[in-house]
C-alpha cells in the first residue's frame, strides 16, 4: 500500500513524515531530496540537463543549483522541461524503493507538489498536512532569508489548500506537535488496519 503525502510550503510536511518514519512498519521515501540526490548521481538526468541548459549546469561534476534556478524561476515553460527531465527517474527510483520495502505495512511518498504534478491517482490514500495563510508564511520567513512576497509567489504558484484538502483521504492539522503526533498515530492506526486487508 502507497500513501501520498503532501502540503503547501511551511505546512511542516517534512516533520509529518518524520513521524511516520518513526514507525518501523512504515518506510518513507521524500520526493525532493531523493530528487536532488538523483540530479547529482544520475548520468541519465546529468546528460538531459546539459543538453536543454547547457554546460554551466554543472560544476566540477555537482549540479549547479544557483544557475538552474536562475533559469526555472518565474519561467513554467523552462521548469515543465527540468520536471520533465527528473520526475521519470525519480518515478524509476521509487518503484525499486518499494521493492525493496515490500516487508512495510505500507510506504508513504512525500512530494509538495503532489497535485500539482497530477501525481494524486498513484497512491491508494493521499495526506494533507494544514496550516493556515499566514502561519505558513510565518515559519518560511522564520527559516530562510525569503521576503514576505517571494513566499507569497511560491504559495501561490502551488494548488490553494481548499482544493488539495477536498481530494485528500486525510488531513493533519499541524499547529502544535502534540495534536500532530497524535494525528499521525490515529492515521497509522488506520492504514496499519487496511494494510492488512489489502491485497
Amino acid at each position: 500500500m502507497v500513501i501520498g503525502l503532501t502540503g503547501g510550503i511551511g505546512s511542516g510536511k517534512t516533520t509529518v513524515a518524520k513521524l511516520f518514519h518513526n514507525f518501523n512498519t512504515v518506510a518513507v521515501y521524500i520526493a525532493d531530496v531523493e530528487a536532488k540526490k538523483l540530479m547529482n548521481s544520475s548520468d541519465i538526468i546529468r546528460k538531459k540537463l546539459i543538453e536543454a541548459f547547457g554546460e554551466k549546469t554543472y560544476q566540477k561534476h555537482q549540479l549547479n543549483r544557483p544557475f538552474l534556478a536562475s533559469i526555472v524561476f518565474n519561467n513554467k515553460e523552462k521548469l515543465h522541461i527540468l520536471n520533465s527531465i527528473v520526475h521519470p527517474e525519480v518515478k524509476k527510483h521509487f518503484q525499486k524503493f518499494i521493492e525493496n520495502n515490500t516487508n512495510k505495512a505500507y510506504i508513504v511518498y512525500e512530494s509538495a507538489i503532489l497535485f500539482e504534478s497530477n501525481s494524486q491517482h498513484q497512491f491508494d490514500f493521499v495526506i494533507s498536512v494544514f496550516v493556515d495563510l499566514e502561519e505558513r508564511i510565518r515559519r518560511v520567513l522564520d527559516r530562510d532569508n525569503s521576503t514576505r512576497q517571494e513566499v507569497l509567489s511560491r504559495i501561490n504558484s502551488q494548488w490553494k489548500e481548499d482544493k488539495k484538502l477536498l481530494l485528500s483521504n486525510y488531513v493533519i492539522n499541524n499547529y502544535a506537535l502534540q495534536e500532530t503526533e497524535s494525528s499521525v498515530k490515529k492515521i497509522h492506526n488506520i492504514l496499519t488496519k487496511k494494510a492488512a486487508t489489502f491485497s
